[in-house]
């Protein structure tokens, strides 16, 4: 049967296994209710394995509910599966050892995902679900320089969850707070106050001989940063007058400079991001909270807190022993002796804010900021707020190449995005010239750049937030491996077969009958799984998962690509064209949720 669109059955739903996995689940509830286990249908849900393997798509695993009732698992297993009533769309489940595995039935996966896909389009992935308002607050790096490619991965982890969780319609903001009032701002604001002439010698050194007025202000302004930092530490006199500094931003009466370097620096950083397809819905900057009266807010109410103290030197604190903070923080500083207050004090006033906003609040924070993250909600905690966010936690990235190690602008010790990016684009080039000698100059500087971007983007990216990142370029920038260059060229390589079939753009009819080969039916299943993966990574904000995900996507289609003739396939052509087709709309649509720009040609 060719089927084009509906075919009269009405419109395709957004996950062609939402249907199947709401039957599953309630049967598979029913029947471990029957058996004395307590579960729900969302509890079920939560448990299925959605990996794949031989015995079947997904998998339930019994050893939980086993041990609620004193059962051996595989013998559990065989028991519900010999009591599950048929579902439709679904083979009868297969015990093995301690799962229950379940297939979805081929030709109907295969004709409702490949309709979904041509209904939907772009939106395809995209579900119709609109949850409750979502901040992203992410990247949030202090304007004292360029961003180093460390400071990066908080950028796109964000930007990709950003994207993910309006995939699922929910509304999001992505904030970027700037810490405009701190203790690093004001050693930036320091040094450029005074001439050059005046600068202390070790830190006029390094300074260029020959000051180039073309040189973007953030790193310009940002070159003196990490020498102001080790010279501060050696220097009294320097660190009082930076300190005097903090106060005057703190109390509202800034240099006169002071914001105008903030935001050079500022709008140089965030065009690095953009070159990597990262941008903000808001900047929140730090000084508001001072200026409008929430941080001396916040300040009573922890000076009110059942474990407030007053230090010694007369300076507000929290007793916050209990917490299980290291030793050596249990004494949380709330606002110094001259009235001055602490970051963590003005990221309360923060995120209460945020609260008052958003139901669901996101924070991405780098491992060196996991003590911040204990010691924000112990402040909240203290003033009797029981809203709380959800932290994102990542490690670091390392460059072998830059000799390895923890990268810090304050310790001169930094691999800068752009120089990264630079250098991405020179090889990129190099390797597109070397495989297509008849792409115009100006496309191939075009495709470069598109290139080195997603290859950054998808190398920080592909990783477990919670394992560190070692940059390699043999990897990055591979065509072949696991990269962002291999999923645009997967892209491509569908493009191409699409316009060599003799022009035709679609609409794509399909017979299933005609898609029954192994490497078919493992793209069509592939394929198929896109809304679901987008589902959970919105709820456990794993965004690594949808760069596996997009990777698998693209090894399928190169199998398939391989081993099935398509332009010359007889009477199977339309419909493997249509395939092709589909596999093109879900490659597009997981590269832009992934923030990588997909290419016609490479």
């Amino acid at each position: 049967m060719a089927t084009r669109g509906a075919d009269g059955s009405g419109q395709s739903p957004a996950d062609p296994w939402a249907a199947l996995e709401g039957d599953l689940v309630r049967a598979l509830a029913d029947a471990l209710a029957a058996r004395g286990v307590s579960a729900t249908p969302e509890q079920v849900a939560l448990q299925l394995d959605w990996s794949g393997s031989e015995h079947g798509d997904l998998a339930f695993p019994l050893h939980r509910a086993a041990k609620a009732v004193g059962r051996d698992p595989s013998e559990l297993a065989r028991e519900i599966a010999g009591a599950m009533p048929a579902l439709a769309g679904l083979s009868p489940p297969r015990p093995v050892g301690a799962f229950l595995n379940v297939a979805a039935e081929p030709r109907d996966l295969a004709a409702t995902t490949l309709r979904s896909i041509f209904e939907r389009g772009p939106r395809y992935g995209h579900l119709d679900l609109a949850g409750a308002r979502v901040c992203v607050e992410h990247t949030s790096a202090n304007p004292t320089g360029p961003f180093h490619v460390g400071r990066v991965r908080n950028g796109i982890i964000g930007d990709t969850l950003t994207r993910v969780l309006r995939a699922t319609g929910a509304p999001v903001t992505s904030q970027y707070y700037v810490d405009d009032v701190g203790r690093q701002a004001a050693m930036v604001t320091w040094i450029w106050s005074k001439p050059v002439a005046e600068w202390p010698e070790e830190i006029r050194a390094v300074l260029p001989a020959v000051d180039d007025p073309d040189e973007r202000a953030d790193r310009r302004l940002g070159r003196p940063y990490p020498a102001v930092s080790q010279y501060l530490k050696t220097h009294p006199e320097a660190a009082a007058e930076v300190q005097a500094l903090s106060r005057a931003l703190e109390s509202g009466h800034p240099p006169a400079r002071h914001h105008e370097l903030v935001t050079k620096v500022l709008e140089g950083m965030l065009a690095s991001l953009a070159r990597v397809g990262i941008r903000f819905d808001e900047l929140v900057w730090e000084s508001r909270f001072l200026s409008s009266g929430e941080v001396d807010r916040v300040v009573e109410r922890l000076a009110a807190a059942p474990h407030a103290v007053t230090e010694p030197n007369g300076a507000a604190a929290i007793d916050a022993g209990d917490y299980g903070l290291p030793k050596e923080s249990a004494r949380v500083i709330v606002a110094r002796a001259d009235g001055t207050t602490l970051y963590a004090t003005r990221d309360v006033a923060y995120h209460l804010e945020k609260f008052g906003r958003f139901p669901r609040v996101i924070d991405v924070l780098g491992q060196d900021h996991h003590l911040h993250a204990r010691t924000l909600e112990a402040l909240l905690t203290e003033i009797g707020e029981t809203r709380r966010p959800e932290f994102v936690i990542y490690q670091d990235i390392t460059v072998p190449d830059s000799g390895g190690g923890r990268m810090s602008t304050r310790h001169g010790k930094a691999v800068y995005l752009d120089d990264l990016l630079d250098e991405a684009e020179i090889r990129a080039r190099a390797e597109i010239l070397a495989r297509r000698e008849d792409m115009a100059p100006d496309e191939v500087a075009q495709v470069a750049r598109t290139i080195a971007a997603s290859a950054v983007r998808y190398h920080i990216l592909r990783v477990a937030p919670d394992k560190t990142v070692a940059f390699r370029w043999e990897d990055a920038l591979s065509f072949e491996g696991r990269s962002g260059p291999f999923l645009q060229y997967s892209y491509a390589r569908a493009s191409s077969i699409l316009r060599k079939a003799d022009g035709d753009a679609g609409p794509w009819p399909f017979d299933v009958d005609r898609l029954a080969t192994p490497p078919e039916r493992a793209l069509i299943k592939r394929l198929s799984l896109l809304p679901g993966v987008v589902a959970r990574v919105a709820r456990t904000t794993h965004v690594h998962a949808l760069a596996g995900f997009a990777h698998q996507l693209a090894e399928e289609f190169n199998r398939f690509y391989e081993s099935t003739p398509v332009i010359k396939a007889g009477e199977e052509r339309a419909s493997r064209l249509a395939l092709v087709a589909a596999a093109r709309q879900g490659l597009g649509n997981a590269l832009d949720l992934l923030g990588l720009s997909p290419l016609e040609r490479m």
